[in-house]
């Protein structure tokens, strides 16, 4: 490795070496698309200028510093030959950097020295007021002062204390001016500081002309520090009615380059097959001595988890990344250092990462609220590489318009391109976004889905009923796994995981939780007993699930519940009362099918008994 880069050093040693001979010329180049990866994005530039006969090295300024050399593709259009292409930081722009923020200090030291000034003339007219007040006594104490002399010293304290409030007043506006002219400079510095973007990135294009003459580049790279989150709307006015989604995804970008009135291209190669609904594993009963975790006390994983995302100062980071480990479920933080994130059942890890920051992976562990603290990272910029999909690359055309639309803003007109390995969204109107982490949430499609709806619900892990939307033939939508808004009956109802990466015919998305369906597992100590038969111990247990519906229509519930299964010979499970539910012999599950009609009631039992020998012990609780 080391070799590689010293022999990519000499390359360009010897590049600058040649190059400093020849003519340099600064070409005009603008972004006309991105294509965005949940990590990194692909630019699309396109390059004009004059190029002066023979050799020269042509210049494409102000690009992102996380640009990966690697990754630069080139094609020009003139009558000139393209000799080579590299990559610089043009420290240059640091100096531009320090320089702006010296000029606003200076600004902030001359108002901080005439807030001084005003403070100082504030208190020179409160003593001038105090030493008026305190001279107000007229005349000798034998005799009074006559009325002239009274009415000419009320003019003078009239006049004198009318001037002084007045300066008042204006000094205090002055400084009032003054304060909020140092938090905007001071929120400038800041924001200039946080961006962290202390350099850019030149192409130095070395080519060889007959003649002088125009040259044309078309130019794309990867850069790092940029990407997208799936995100949905999920509307259902009632279970009679169609499925409203709207497709949305949460844009975030710090490369350090403004994108203005750019084409957007999303792609995603790999959605993860991860779910959102409680799952019930297998329950496998053997003795005490073999049982070394009991499952039901592992913290459970939370709906939702927030925190705040910090520097090694302490001070909130705006514009870190947020994702769950091994899916596409991720935001930013706000300008507060803030996030908020719906959960996969099966989410066990966050990743947390940042501009010039070391990457954090913290375990969830049942936590609803965790904040981390990112250290600096000292690798080097010009090692920092993006990954993306190189299928992808050698897909995209150069010089490919995208497709003019005059239609209307609204609805925004978005198609989608099913390639071999992946899929990508193309949005009609150009969008800007600017590098300061802020996120960006943009329309993609929304859709008017047929689907049929159900309850289902498992009241040993959850009190509440889940519905679910189910949708058939739902490939053709062609979406990735991501938090989603929940809409039902008008109003909000909480956020849920929209999972299309699952291999069933039929998707589900879980509507959240309807409190109107009541549900209760209680322990009925009339079946729960111990008793000892011979070298045995004898257990059992009972339990009564009561259900009501008070919802002004029919609904159709699936509920689970399960019984052990015994995975040691001297282990007996023997099944009781199941109310008509459907046992699975191989998991333990119990499947029950119910239609209750508008405010039904019912009641379901649960039995069953253990056997297993008195020198051992068993956990059923």
């Amino acid at each position: 490795m080391k070799r590689l880069l010293f022999s990519l050093l000499l390359v360009s040693l010897a590049f600058q070496g040649f190059a400093q001979d020849l003519k340099e010329v600064t070409l005009t180049n603008q972004i006309k698309e991105v294509t965005l990866f949940l990590s990194g994005a692909q630019v699309f530039e396109t390059a004009t200028g004059t190029l002066p006969a023979g050799e020269s090295v042509l210049l494409v300024k102000g690009l992102s510093p996380y640009l990966d050399e690697k990754s630069i593709q080139l094609k020009g259009q003139g009558n000139f030959t393209i000799q080579a292409v590299n990559k610089r930081l043009d420290f240059l722009s640091e100096k531009e950097v320090g320089e702006k923020v010296s000029a606003l200090e200076a600004q902030i030291e001359a108002i901080q020295k005439s807030q001084t000034l005003a403070q100082n003339r504030l208190q020179i007219l409160a003593n001038k007021a105090s030493l008026l007040s305190a001279n107000k006594n007229l005349g000798s104490s034998q005799s009074g002062p006559t009325m002239a002399a009274l009415r000419a010293a009320l003019d003078f304290f009239d006049a004198e204390l009318t001037k002084i409030t007045s300066e008042e007043l204006q000094v205090k506006s002055k400084i009032s001016e003054g304060d909020k002219e140092l938090e905007r400079l001071q929120n400038q510095i800041s924001a200039m500081r946080e961006s962290q973007n202390k350099s850019t990135a030149e192409i130095r294009i070395r080519v060889k002309a007959a003649v002088a003459g125009q040259g044309t580049f078309q130019i794309n790279y990867l850069v790092a520090n940029a990407g997208w989150y799936p995100k949905y709307d999920v509307r259902v006015k009632s279970i009679t009615d169609a499925l409203q989604l709207q497709y949305k995804a949460e844009v975030f970008q710090n490369t350090g380059v403004d994108w203005k009135n750019v084409k957007l291209r999303f792609s995603n190669a790999n959605p993860n097959q991860n779910g959102q609904a409680p799952i019930l594993d297998k329950w496998e009963l053997n003795y005490a001595r073999y049982t070394t975790v009991n499952k039901f006390a592992l913290p459970q994983t939370p709906g939702t988890i927030s925190g705040i995302v910090l520097d090694e100062g302490g001070q909130p980071l705006p514009g870190a990344t947020v994702l769950v480990k091994g899916t596409t479920i991720g935001t930013s933080t706000d300008m507060e250092g803030r996030y908020s994130l719906t959960l996969p059942t099966t989410a066990k890890t966050l990743v947390f990462s940042f501009i010039g920051m070391r990457m954090e992976e913290l375990p969830i562990q049942g936590r609803s609220n965790l904040n981390v603290t990112l250290q600096a990272d000292t690798q080097p910029l010009y090692e920092l590489t993006v990954r993306g999909s190189s299928s992808q690359l050698e897909k995209r055309a150069f010089g490919e318009e995208p497709v003019n639309s005059s239609m209307d803003a609204a609805p925004l007109m978005t198609s989608f391109v099913e390639n071999q390995t992946t899929v990508e969204i193309q949005v009609s109107e150009p969008y800007s976004i600017k590098t300061n982490g802020e996120r960006t949430l943009v329309d993609l499609k929304t859709y008017e889905i047929p689907s049929t709806y159900r309850y289902t619900a498992i009241p040993k892990l959850d009190k509440d009923a889940f519905l679910l939307a189910e949708i058939s033939d739902w490939s053709q939508y062609n979406l990735l796994e991501g938090e989603s808004n929940l809409y039902f009956e008008e109003g909000f109802v909480g956020r849920s995981i929209l999972n299309p990466a699952a291999l069933q015919d039929t998707l589900q998305i879980s509507m959240g939780r309807d409190r109107s369906i009541v549900m209760q597992r209680e322990k009925v100590d009339q079946y729960s007993k111990k008793r000892s038969v011979g070298s045995n111990i004898t257990e059992s247990r009972g339990y009564e699930i009561s259900l009501k519906n008070n919802k002004s229509q029919a609904v159709t519930l699936q509920l689970k519940d399960q019984i052990p299964i015994s995975v040691n010979s001297n282990i007996t499970v023997t099944t009781g009362e199941l109310s008509g539910g459907t046992l699975d012999p191989l998991t333990g599950i119990v499947t029950w099918e119910i239609t209750l009609p508008p405010g039904g009631q019912q009641k379901l039992s649960l039995r069953y008994e253990v056997k297993y020998p008195k020198s051992e012990r068993i956990i059923l609780d």
